[in-house]
């Protein structure tokens, strides 16, 4: 019964509270009423943290759009997350193109060379798409995990603390209102003085009566005024106590600030480190690729001359299809070994565009005539080449010899 009656006790009191602080809400924003203001340190604090969040906040959904471009992957991440449980592996997009290419390739028959020019590249699709596993874990790790940690807890405790620091003022401010009132009311007593009326009227005993009520109740104002008085002292202390905690709270905001420049460093050095791998991959593509220039030449000579050689009869035109590609390659690779077995210089056409993978090659252009030599020691893929005063290594596979 007595936890009852204490109970029945604090919920009318927390009620009461709860009342007071809405009344003085209410007067506030009407301007009924004045309002104690926070000083302009803690204003700029408070301002500086409600920036962060919104930023935080902002800066960590484009990162994640950017990490999974794909919103029903993200919500089903969410919620596996939520519900604290490993979401399942899946290929991602680089990963499931280099699977259909590689697919595709064998299915072609990794011989040909579309085959296994598809096949090199579902290869090197897939390690594309491992390194970009790889950078979206290091960066929610290192990136998104701190932002999140900052919006989820250190300022949901900022804001918890600025509610009490909200009513807290709100409590001060109430009793520096009673406390006025008490005080006018105090005064106002001491002005009047009610004596008993000496006529015997209705009216005039009326009006004696609600004088004296009033009285009485001004009375029981000022008596308030010591208690009101005491009241705005707590609430005073109780303000500035929770305006202090509040502080402390928003000047970490510069250290949170200095944690997530470095988490900012770590992503971008991911990002740097994923970028580098996806152009050596690339970069290493290309030069396998590089070995197929003379087989589509020879079927673009098979598939040329298919055409002229349609007048005659289908023996004579298996016959020469068949001879093409070969009397082409000997030229090719005699040309070549002369070249490399002799200390002159030969003029070469360009086949394909090719850019240099570093200073000591030489970028070349479609259909340019260049220079070419050999020198002793030199890789037997590549040529000396020369175009005026620029000089370089070039791929074999990319050259035509001219007579």
């Amino acid at each position: 019964m007595n936890i009852m009656d204490f109970n029945v006790k604090k919920l009318a009191a927390d009620a009461g509270t709860f009342l007071s602080r809405a009344v003085q809400f209410t007067e506030e924003k009407l301007g009924q009423a004045e309002k104690t203001e926070l000083d302009a340190h803690l204003e700029n604090l408070l301002s500086k943290a409600e920036c962060t969040k919104l930023w935080t906040e902002k800066i960590m959904k484009q990162t994640e759009v950017l990490l999974q471009p794909n919103p029903n992957a993200r919500i089903e991440e969410f919620v596996y997350e939520k519900l604290d449980r490993k979401a399942p592996s899946r290929m991602n997009n680089p990963e499931l193109l280099g699977q259909y290419m590689i697919d595709a390739g064998n299915e072609f028959g990794p011989g040909t060379a579309y085959g296994n020019a598809l096949i090199k590249c579902g290869e090197t699709q897939k390690r594309i798409g491992a390194a970009d596993r790889e950078l979206i874990q290091t960066s929610a790790i290192n990136f998104l995990t701190p932002l999140r940690n900052f919006i989820e807890g250190d300022y949901k405790t900022i804001t918890k603390e600025r509610k009490l620091l909200q009513n807290k003022r709100l409590d001060l401010d109430a009793a520096k209102t009673r406390l006025k009132k008490a005080k006018v009311a105090e005064a106002r007593a001491a002005q009047l003085n009610i004596s008993q009326p000496e006529e015997n009227n209705i009216m005039v005993n009326v009006s004696y009566m609600l004088n004296l009520l009033h009285v009485k109740w001004l009375k029981i104002w000022a008596e308030e005024v010591t208690k009101s008085e005491q009241e705005v002292r707590i609430t005073q202390s109780e303000f500035d106590r929770q305006a202090e905690i509040t502080r402390l709270l928003l000047e970490g905001i510069s250290s949170t600030h200095a944690h997530h420049l470095r988490c900012l460093n770590d992503f971008v050095e991911a990002q740097m480190t994923y970028y580098a791998q996806c152009y050596q991959y690339m970069l290493d593509l290309q030069k396998q690729l590089g070995s197929f220039p003379s087989t589509f030449l020879s079927n673009n000579n098979q598939s040329s001359t298919t055409p002229v050689q349609s007048v005659s009869s289908p023996s004579v035109l298996a016959s020469t299809s068949a001879s093409l590609p070969s009397v082409s390659n000997s030229m090719v690779t005699s040309g070549l070994s002369e070249l490399k077995s002799s200390s002159g210089s030969r003029k070469a056409r360009v086949l394909y565009d090719y850019d240099a993978a570093n200073s000591s090659e030489l970028s070349l252009l479609a259909d340019e005539v260049i220079t070419v030599y050999s020198i002793p020691g030199m890789d037997s893929d590549w040529l000396m080449g020369e175009r005026g005063n620029q000089k370089g290594k070039v791929p074999i596979t990319y050259l035509e010899l001219l007579n």
